[in-house]
This record gives C-alpha cells, sequence and structure tokens, in this order.
C-alpha cells in the first residue's frame, strides 16, 4: 500500500522523503528524545540511511514496514517518525513505535500519532493485532499507548541492549475488535 496518508484533527502521517532527514536528525540526534529509545543518538549519516532505507521499503511488495512522518497540518513541519512493522511472528500483527521532538511533548500529538498508526493498522491493513513496546522508565509512553486504547500486557526481561546494559521493556498490546469498540464509544 503506497503513498500513505492518515489524518487526524492535528496531525498527519505521510510517506517519509529524502528532504526528511535533517528534521528526523532533529529527533533520532537528540539526546533528550531518544533517552527512553532502544538506541543512542544518531549521527546525520546514521539518519540519512534510515530515510533513504524508509524510502526504499516503502515500495517493497509485499510492504512489511511503514517509516512515516509526523507531521502538523497548520505547517506541515515534521514533529515525528512513526513506524509500523508487520510482525513475521504472528499472523495479522504489527508492531509500533513512534518518537517525537522534545519541544512537541505533553500536548496530546503522542496519543494521535499512536491512534492514526492503530486506524492504519485496523482500518487500512485489516491486521487483527497491533502490540508496542516501552522502557520501564518511560511513563509518559506509559499514558499515551493507555490513552489511545492499548493495554498493558507484561514485561519482556533483559530485551534491549542499550547505552552498556540490558533493559527490560513493558509491552502493550490491543485487538482490532477493542479499538473499533472504543472508536464506536468516541462517536
Amino acid at each position: 500500500m503506497y503513498p500513505i496518508t492518515r489524518r487526524s484533527p492535528r496531525l498527519l502521517l505521510r510517506e517519509l522523503t529524502v528532504d526528511d532527514v535533517n528534521p528526523v536528525h532533529a529527533i533520532y540526534g537528540s539526546p533528550e528524545a531518544t533517552a527512553h529509545l532502544s538506541f543512542e543518538p544518531r549521527s546525520r549519516d546514521q539518519v540519512s540511511a534510515i530515510v533513504a532505507r524508509s524510502v526504499e521499503s516503502a515500495g517493497a511488495d509485499p510492504r512489511t514496514e511503514y517509516a512515516l512522518a509526523v507531521t502538523r497540518h497548520d505547517s506541515g513541519q515534521l514533529i515525528g517518525f512513526a513506524r509500523l512493522a508487520l510482525d513475521p511472528h504472528q499472523q495479522q500483527a504489527a508492531t509500533i513505535g513512534f518518537a517525537l521532538r522534545p519541544d512537541v511533548w505533553g500536548i496530546g500529538y503522542g496519543r494521535e500519532t499512536v491512534g492514526l498508526l492503530l486506524a492504519l493498522a485496523f482500518e487500512d491493513l485489516g491486521l487483527h493485532r497491533v502490540w508496542a513496546a516501552r522502557a520501564p522508565l518511560n511513563e509518559a509512553s506509559a499514558k499515551t499507548l493507555l490513552a489511545a486504547g492499548m493495554t498493558e500486557e507484561g514485561r519482556i526481561r533483559g530485551h534491549v541492549f542499550v547505552r552498556g546494559s540490558w533493559r527490560d521493556s513493558i509491552t502493550y498490546g490491543v485487538l482490532r475488535e477493542e479499538w473499533q469498540a472504543a472508536v464506536a464509544a468516541r462517536s
């Protein structure tokens, strides 16, 4: 499925372009933005390679990864990076993740981004299940995932090796029928 465009009241998910390297680097190169992610801050060259790989993977058939820009409607400014990857170990399932610029934290953009990813998963791709993981100390992500309708499912011990040590991950999941019921309840 290409190209992807998904809108919420304030945000737009769109395909990445090679012109997005600098704004993505403002996120992935930031120690603050990557403090709870599964990797350390990236160099501009590393981000350039990530964006190039994402642009290339968008044309894959079948497409198994959706690496997307999160932009604001009012300005078109890229404020985040969102990713949905089909899970090869589960039928009709995907994992999601996102990172936003620190200057836009705390105003609901995370919840909107997760909502857009879930709509992509369930409405456009017809998936059955979506899951996500967060660092144990990332309480903001916990609130975001729960507010978007996901359920905390458990802890994967020693899941990610980052900054010289193993870190656990807290997992969340949502099924299509749960998401549909939540959407219907808000309507």
